[in-house]
């Protein structure tokens, strides 16, 4: 069994973040990304490197995964993934592109830019639940 909870900023401590994932806009359009070894659609985000920041982390696969070089990145919240009681963490963000670059040549094998959250998505548990907390968290904070 599958959960996907949301915590409080100050409620998990920083360490116990692996992920980040960013729902990003670029010209009023979502930004999808498919990965190379995929036929399936994902918001963007990866693995926290060994001592890196967690918005760092955010910052680098923004880039690595769209080539955005001009962007605002805003926290939204903390959000958890509970398998059968093994629970793992991330941290959600919201991202403003203003420029996207080419591509980088890694593991992303091309972008998609839509009005609304695709139907054949990598995670179909997880990835429309954290694309609804994005879309209360512009309703509230910047008004979207």
């Amino acid at each position: 069994m599958l959960k996907v909870n949301f915590h409080d900023f100050n409620n998990i401590e920083n360490d116990r973040l692996k992920y980040a994932v960013i729902a990003a806009k670029y010209k009023g359009k979502w930004i999808f990304v498919r990965h190379k070894e995929r036929t399936t659609w994902e918001i963007l985000g990866g693995h926290r490197e060994e001592g890196e920041n967690i918005k760092d982390t955010a910052s680098r696969e923004l880039f690595e995964e769209t080539g955005a070089k001009d962007f605002e990145l805003y926290p939204i919240c903390i959000y958890s993934v509970d398998r059968d009681g093994e629970e793992s963490f991330g941290h959600l963000f919201y991202a403003e592109v203003n420029s996207l670059g080419e591509l980088p040549n890694l593991e992303i094998g091309e972008i998609m830019l839509l009005d609304k959250l695709p139907e054949d998505l990598t995670y179909p548990l997880i990835q429309p639940l954290l694309f609804k907390r994005t879309l209360e968290f512009l309703k509230i904070y910047l008004k979207n």
